[in-house]
């Protein structure tokens, strides 16, 4: 099985993460796009206070995902030890899973500073990368190990992100997070008033 590996916080997941996986599995390039949850991006300056404990992101995803066939969320890297390197992660799934082909999931703008990741030749020689554009002219890049590449559209671009979506819940802007987060994900959030600033975790939660 052909498997792209979609690393990143999810700090919440949303419609946007979803949308681009399912997307890269409509190329045919994958079979199935794996969501890996990290404990916490060495290249990322995401405060730890403002990171959600890994279980907690695990569970939004795996509501996010529920029921999408090519989209599996992975704990994977959660079990490794930290930093969590992506070599070091594609080293242990190879080992774990000798029968499937991965290739690696990252932005445009990950990819511009992919030549300061750890051991990113290493990678590049191994492994095809898929690049996703932030501008519709842009599609989806496969660069592959031997060095050929194939360009793919991108039927369509998501124009958020999760501090958007963490910086609108904590003003109290529900219309934001209601509309990119999976139902089931809005309703745990709101719930368990995740990303709320303290003065509104302070009002009781009557929304159904």
């Amino acid at each position: 099985m052909k498997v792209a590996i979609y690393g990143g916080s999810f700090n919440p997941i949303h419609r946007g993460h979803t949308g681009l996986a399912r997307n890269v599995c409509k190329t045919g390039v994958v079979d199935e796009v794996w969501l890996m949850v990290s404990p916490l991006n060495p290249l990322k300056s995401e405060q730890q206070n403002d990171l959600l404990p890994t279980d907690v992101r695990l569970h939004m995803a795996r509501l996010a995902t529920e029921g999408v066939p090519c989209l599996k969320v992975s704990d994977f890297e959660t079990r490794l030890p930290s930093p969590s390197y992506t070599y070091n992660t594609l080293q242990e799934l190879r080992r774990a899973y000798p029968e499937h082909t991965f290739s690696l999931l990252v932005g445009e703008d990950n990819w511009q500073r992919f030549p300061q990741w750890f051991r990113a030749d290493d990678i590049r020689a191994a492994h095809d990368i898929i690049v996703f554009g932030r501008e519709a002219a842009s599609g989806i890049t496969v660069y592959h190990s031997d060095g050929s590449t194939a360009l793919f559209p991108q039927p369509r671009l998501y124009a958020i992100s999760s501090t958007q979506i963490r910086e609108a819940i904590g003003n109290g802007h529900l219309s934001v997070p209601r509309r990119w987060l999976h139902p089931a994900v809005y309703r745990y959030v709101r719930q368990q008033q995740l990303y709320a600033s303290p003065k509104l975790q302070a009002v009781p939660n009557r929304e159904q």
